[in-house]
């Protein structure tokens, strides 16, 4: 009768990323209002149309504020909490293996953190009947958190049913299903339950036009038929649980379509059900359907963005910023313009930070019951903005996923004005990874190496770090995310650690990657927070220091840690003048010409296509890898993004190919298939895959020596960051 949402997303996982693609939207440009301070020039002459669109204002950043109002009480219902920053239920795979002491610590880390509400994914209970263990583990989980001042709500949503095959008595029973649970939760100490009426649940397929079609009471003929579902159960929870028990309902606040056409085809079962743009659920529907929910006895609304095909952009929509020169992208290869699309309602110029506000203002204007918000509400990465919000009155509290799984400590440090302490989400929704057992594999921090790899096979064995048993003298030879991640983890545990790099300061490859893809990743604050680590453990940063043989012998350290990045395959081809081939480094200043064929595909070489077609560049790719691999260190979400966008642009990839040879303003590839084909080319950028790079290990003779990061298999930057870790705690 339902399925789970690791079988839903399973099942439209493919589906979703093989959406047909329209041309990006070709919109007269328009001023900003504030300068943007994107690497990317922002003269209409230097770039395409598509990044005049939405230009972006990062002056929103600043970091005054005493967050006097963030700090401040509230009430959900009964529960009395002092801060207004809430852990969503969105964002974790770790319920996949079950219910372990991973998955235990794993919330408790947020309490212990200093999080005082903390709602609890849905598919912690599968099914929709609590098993005797589920109670134990429920039960020992609220016991845990209650120590550390913390509360838990559940997210309950029932998923994969079409309405309009269902009966009255189906509804019932779907209904009875959900205060059963709630019930049992209460048992085991819950506070709360949230229906998830949103994204492709059973609540938005009642609440949306585009969805029900039904003709009867359930049917979408009326705001209270259309609300029926969620306003009944909210009701019987209430009868059941007691007006103590605190239900609160998740929805779409505003309706889009994603694809930008009137007869858009949604992820629905089949994949059949056509949306006309003109029954998306407008602000105004959306606020008479809250208005009944707070009637029936809902004490807090979670209000959500609604794009009915991208369900990533439903909770983590700052994904339509990923890309540094067409914000707005969706997708679908097609671009949203902030001030038309969303009913022109969305907060388009801050990198996806905050984008519901004002919406949200709008919902507490016409109820009385708290209104929260979700997609990067990180107040310590925009401190006098969120705050400001608090205090105007746009929301009464932030969902939050993301900032508090990178840095389980957020709300301890905000607190305690240690801000360049916290560890920054830098957005690249790799921890997002949809909901089945070999994309859990695939899911991890960035940042946080801990996160879906603690107490599992090839992850640390606990969240703590253990002290050094021996101290040892640590030479960590580069000063990218691996060598610092080393570092500070070795440091951390009691080691004396020294850390040397060739160049003027630390970060690596770091600062080069921040100018390409621009601010939003937060890449800047990545680095410094790595710096501030070293400072703050004590690790002797040693700069302008090139490391040979010679000098690792001089200093004769007990353990020598290699993180000194990869090295570039060189790319010979035939006929080449010189200067036709362009180091990777140089491609943002070289002089390249008009048509520009980038070698290789993987992130580096998107990250660049993009860069070049943003700055009106005909740009080719060529690459020996297979299509398979296009792009591959990137999340799945991410991916989507640039290959959509890229291809609307007119970028042509030749993969599993090579380039037979250069002739005077062309080049000669040969493809997978065998035929050759001319291609126009002023400059070839070499984006090839990097090589590992053993040599400082083979020239030295210590006899502990660990090669990490891209030195020994490169990849991407968390993984570089996971093997810093590890090493770290090896040592």
């Amino acid at each position: 009768m339902s399925l789970s949402r690791r079988q839903f997303l399973t099942g439209i996982g493919a589906a979703g990323l093989a959406t047909g693609v329209a041309g990006l939207a070709g919109c007269a440009p328009k001023p900003a209002a504030v300068e943007s301070t994107q690497s990317a020039a922002t003269e209409a002459s230097d770039v395409i149309a598509a990044a005049q669109l939405n230009p972006q204002d990062y002056d929103y950043r600043s970091a005054d504020s005493e967050l006097t109002t963030l700090f401040s009480p509230w009430k959900l219902g009964p529960i009395e909490l002092n801060h207004r920053m809430v852990k969503s239920a969105a964002g974790s795979a770790t319920y996949l293996v079950g219910l372990t002491d991973e998955l235990f610590q794993y919330y408790v880390n947020f309490a212990k953190g200093g999080v005082e509400m903390i709602w609890v994914e849905g598919e912690v209970i599968t099914g929709g009947i609590i098993t005797d263990e589920m109670k134990a583990f429920g039960k020992k989980l609220s016991d845990e958190v209650k120590k550390y001042g913390a509360h838990l709500g559940y997210q309950w949503a029932h998923m994969g049913v079409d309405p309009s095959t269902l009966t009255v008595d189906d509804i019932l029973a779907i209904e009875d299903e959900g205060v059963a649970i709630a019930k049992g939760l209460k048992e085991m100490g819950f506070e709360a339950i949230e229906i998830n009426a949103a994204g492709f649940n059973m609540g938005e397929k009642f609440l949306s036009r585009v969805y029900n079609t039904r003709t009867d009471e359930y049917g979408a003929g009326s705001f209270e038929n259309r609300a029926r579902f969620v306003t009944e159960f909210i009701q019987k929870t209430k009868e059941a649980c007691g007006e103590d028990f605190v239900v609160q309902v998740l929805m779409d606040c505003i309706e889009d379509n994603d694809n930008l056409t009137n007869n858009a085809t949604l992820m629905n079962l089949d994949n059949t059900l056509t949306a006309p743009h003109s029954m998306v659920t407008t602000v105004e529907e959306g606020i008479e359907l809250a208005k009944l929910f707070e009637a029936a006895g809902c004490d807090s609304l979670h209000l959500r963005l609604g794009p009915l095909g991208n369900h990533p952009c439903q909770f983590g929509s700052d994904l339509y910023f990923i890309l540094n020169g067409i914000e707005g992208a969706t997708g679908y290869g097609t671009q949203y313009d902030f001030s038309r699309h969303w009913q022109g309602q969305l907060i388009g110029n801050h990198s996806g930070a905050g984008m519901l506000l004002n919406v949200v203002a709008r919902y507490k204007e016409a109820v009385s019951i708290p209104c929260g918000t979700v997609t990067y509400m990180d107040p310590a990465h925009a401190p006098d903005y969120f705050e400001q919000a608090l205090a105007d009155g746009k929301a009464d509290f932030y969902m939050m996923t993301r900032p508090l799984t990178v840095d389980t400590e957020y709300v301890n440090k905000l607190r305690e004005g240690r801000r360049d302490e916290i560890a920054p989400c830098t957005r690249c929704l790799h921890c997002h990874i949809g909901s089945n057992e070999m994309n859990a594999a695939m899911g991890y921090c960035r940042v946080n190496a801990l996160t879906q790899r603690v107490m599992r096979e090839d992850g640390p064995a606990t969240y703590e770090l253990p002290a050094a048993e021996t101290v040892k003298n640590v030479m960590v030879v580069g000063a990218g995310p691996a060598g610092m991640e080393a570092a500070r983890i070795a440091a951390a545990r009691g080691h004396k650690v020294s850390l040397y790099e060739k160049g003027a300061s630390v970060g690596g490859r770091l600062e080069f990657a921040s100018n390409v893809k621009g601010p939003h990743e937060n890449l800047d604050d990545f680095s410094a927070y790595l710096e501030r680590q070293l400072e703050i453990t004590g690790v002797e940063v040693n700069l302008n220091k090139e490391v040979d043989a010679a000098l690792v012998e001089s200093v004769a350290p007990d353990a020598l840690v290699i993180a000194t990045g990869g090295l570039r395959d060189t790319l010979e081809v035939s006929g080449a003048a010189d200067g036709l081939i362009v180091d990777f480094e140089q491609f943002m200043t070289a002089d390249l010409g008009e048509n520009v064929v980038v070698w290789g595909s993987n992130a580096q070489a998107f990250d660049a296509a993009l860069w070049l077609m943003v700055h009106k560049k005909h740009v080719t790719m060529v690459t020996p890898s297979a299509n398979a691999d296009l792009d591959k260190q990137q999340s799945q979400h991410a991916m989507r993004f640039m290959t959509t966008a890229l291809y609307s642009l007119g970028l042509n990839v030749y993969p599993s190919a090579s380039i037979k040879e250069a002739r005077e303003g062309e080049i000669v590839v040969t493809t997978e298939v065998g035929t050759e084909v001319v291609v126009p080319c002023d400059a070839i950028v070499n984006g090839a895959d990097m090589l590992a790079d053993s040599s400082l290990k083979d020239a030295t003779s210590v006899t502990e020596t660990y090669v990490i990061g891209d030195a020994a298999e490169p990849f991407n930057i968390a993984m570089a960051v996971r093997g810093g870790n590890d090493v770290g705690r090896t040592l």
